[in-house]
């Protein structure tokens, strides 16, 4: 097998120009997979027009959701929520050949494989906070104080769970089972659209929104689970790092007036594994 493996996130294809980068994406090789770490959109058809069109053009793609998929949006005629609103984009990527984190994990055979790439759907739990923050709620006083609150908090709904932290413990404990199950001879690609651990979220300009970036219950998988590397999106801040000397690469396009500060044509994809040419 030859060719390289590409991810992308934070697409955001409301935005015309987004949708311009995305409609010009295209492989390499006819061997090329994409990984696509979440945040395609709001809308479940531009959600699905997006991944359909990918799915055509690359040899595989997979999917792990962002938090703005499952907003339940006042402008989507799809009004599903949570939970209910996941199964159905799950329904959705199968019909059209695009991998889940409810499907079994596929294998890179091509160059830096053999590699298990594990698509993850994980939310957040708000253990993420700010300085002078103890618990979720002095933590959520702090974003309202300051005005830098998630829309999340109004749009993305955990039915029938409680609330997100809930459902992001279920998520973790279902992930955490699969993952140990997986074949301890190979290497791991996690693929999630919030960071696995908590210090990307240390260089944003607002602490405040960190509590919507992840969980501490994931802080040593990237260890636990053999992580070759880690792929992940949601603060539109991409970049390449490493902890506990494995790759984290943050690989989001995000919304025009933050990549138009980069360039006037960037390139949303980022090669993980493979070469030019190759």
């Amino acid at each position: 097998m030859t060719g390289s493996l590409f991810a992308t996130s934070d697409l955001h294809v409301a935005y015309p120009d987004n949708r311009r980068i995305v409609d010009r994406i295209e492989p390499e090789s006819a061997d090329d997979w994409l990984i696509v770490a979440g945040d395609v959109g709001e809308r479940f058809a531009d959600i699905e027009a997006t991944l359909r069109l990918l799915r055509s053009r690359f040899a595989q793609v997979i999917w792990a959701p962002g938090n703005h998929e499952l907003w339940t949006h006042t402008a989507d005629p799809v009004r599903l929520r949570g939970e209910h609103r996941y199964r159905e984009l799950v329904r959705m990527c199968r019909d059209i050949g695009v991998l889940t984190p409810e499907d079994d994990y596929a294998v890179w055979h091509g160059p830096g494989g053999p590699v298990t790439i594990a698509p993850l759907f994980l939310l957040y739990d708000y253990t993420f906070r700010p300085p002078g923050a103890a618990t979720k709620e002095e933590a959520l006083r702090q974003a309202y104080a300051t005005g830098v609150v998630c829309t999340d908090e109004m749009l993305l709904h955990p039915d029938p769970y409680p609330d997100r932290e809930s459902w992001c413990h279920a998520r973790v404990a279902e992930s955490e089972r699969r993952l140990a199950a997986t074949d301890p001879a190979l290497p791991t690609l996690l693929v999630n659209h919030w960071p696995l651990v908590r210090q990307p979220t240390e260089v944003l300009w607002y602490p405040e929104f960190a509590q919507w970036c992840g969980t501490v219950l994931t802080a040593d998988w990237h260890v636990r689970f053999r992580a070759a590397a880690v792929v992940y999106g949601h603060l539109h801040i991409p970049r390449t790092t490493h902890y506990d000397g494995v790759r984290f690469e943050e690989v989001s396009l995000g919304y025009p007036r933050e990549w138009s500060k980069r360039g006037p044509a960037p390139n949303p994809l980022r090669r993980i594994f493979g070469a030019p040419g190759q």
